[in-house]
């Protein structure tokens, strides 16, 4: 028996989820389908530079799940540009979550983001000072 697929946690949901090529017309065009997650993966690892570790931390997968996510979307991506297919993004096993919970440390200034439900942090991860406030999504 398969184990059911895990909801993975996205923290970002743009209203674009359509890209095609310049000047070829849409009933000329081949589409690729990338789900939510993999574009979420895309947007962890090659826009934020995060680690593996960290960007499925945050995904709430491992890290060798995070892997095989971004590596097909790379794939999927990479067949689209070179080419000259449409993208269309759509679909996934996923969880929305708005609720960033970002840090920042009193003594260092460090900021940092913790994932939903992992409770309030101890410490600062990079000083280790007790003292720190959450802030906004946009602070």
């Amino acid at each position: 028996m398969v184990r059911p697929r895990k909801d993975r946690i996205v923290n970002f949901n743009p209203a674009v989820s359509y890209f095609k090529p310049r000047g070829i017309p849409m009933f000329d065009l081949e589409e690729v389908a990338l789900t939510i997650d993999e574009r979420e993966a895309i947007r962890l690892a090659d826009l934020l530079d995060l680690s593996h570790e960290e960007a499925g931390s945050r995904m709430g997968v491992s890290r060798a799940t995070f892997g095989r996510i971004v590596k097909k979307a790379r794939k999927t991506i990479a067949d689209a540009m070179i080419n000259g297919k449409a993208i269309n993004i759509e679909g996934g096993n996923y969880k929305i979550v708005n609720s960033e919970r970002i840090f920042r440390c009193q003594g260092c200034s460090y900021k940092w983001q913790e994932l939903p439900g992992t409770g309030r942090p101890e410490t600062c991860p990079s000083c280790g000072h007790v003292g720190f406030r959450r802030m906004g999504g946009n602070e």
